[in-house]
């Protein structure tokens, strides 16, 4: 299984997943040109990709996906309920090849089966992913609102891991966000800090997890530095820890 991450935070989130044969994109939350350049300079041409996979409403994950569609043929699975809100926020455009599952089904795609888990974050059908390709298990689990018990269970089961490391508290609490943003960000449907991340992984992880990207960071609240220092605090050198790049792609991470 070989991963990259597109892009990942506010302004954008896309991630790559190449697994037992089969090409896969996790949210079009950055531009069709963005995501065909970064495939491209790995080697890999987005019109090879077999699934676009969509996580939840929000723009920062769906804003180009009718893009992928029509530009590069890109089949589209996603919930009905998310796509319904989707139109209502941004300009999907004409869509030929949708693909509905429920939250909490498998896809099935060939020999690769992606699981999606119900998430309590602030949209209307929010699901975190794990991709198995009967070999390893890979988690791509943002946008989460709270640590919920399921998140417990599905971690010892993971190879690897996206995982989100949203914000620093003391430093999201001296931002210059209005304090609505601010009690959003906090809130049980909002989004998880680096230290609940560092404590989920402490907690669930086990000698199978081979690397973790800590993923959605904010520009405002957060650094890559710090969100790794956080969690290297709690899980000393227990395996290598990974940043997705707010506004470019990360070097093929391997399983």
């Amino acid at each position: 299984m070989e991963v990259i991450a597109l892009q990942s935070g506010s302004s954008g989130n896309c991630v790559y997943v190449e697994a037992a044969g089969k090409r896969l994109i996790f949210d079009a939350g950055i531009s069709g040109r963005q995501a065909e350049q970064r495939l491209a300079a790995h080697g890999r041409d987005i019109r090879d990709v077999d699934a676009l996979i969509i996580s939840h409403d929000h723009q920062d994950h769906t804003q180009a996906m009718g893009v992928y569609q029509r530009k590069f043929g890109l089949p589209i699975h996603i919930t009905p309920d998310t796509l319904s809100e989707a139109r209502r926020k941004i300009r999907v455009g004409a869509l030929q090849d949708i693909h509905y599952f429920k939250a909490g089904q498998t896809i099935c795609l060939g020999d690769v089966r992606v699981e999606t888990i119900p998430t309590p974050h602030d949209a209307v059908d929010g699901v975190g992913f794990v991709v198995d390709d009967g070999v390893h298990r890979l988690g791509i689990l943002t946008d989460l609102g709270h640590v919920f018990d399921e998140l417990d269970e599905i971690l010892p089961q993971l190879d690897a891991v996206f995982i989100e490391s949203n914000h620093d508290l003391e430093m999201l609490a001296g931002s210059l966000y209005p304090e609505s943003l601010k009690r959003r960000i906090r809130s049980p449907s909002g989004h998880i800090s680096n230290t609940d991340s560092a404590e989920l992984l402490s907690r669930a992880a086990t000698e199978k997890l081979q690397w973790a990207c800590l993923a959605h960071l904010s520009g405002e609240s957060n650094t890559p530095e710090l969100a790794i220092e956080t969690h290297r605090h709690l899980l000393g050198n227990a395996f290598p820890i990974h940043c997705a790049d707010r506004h470019g792609a990360t070097d093929v991470m391997v399983l």
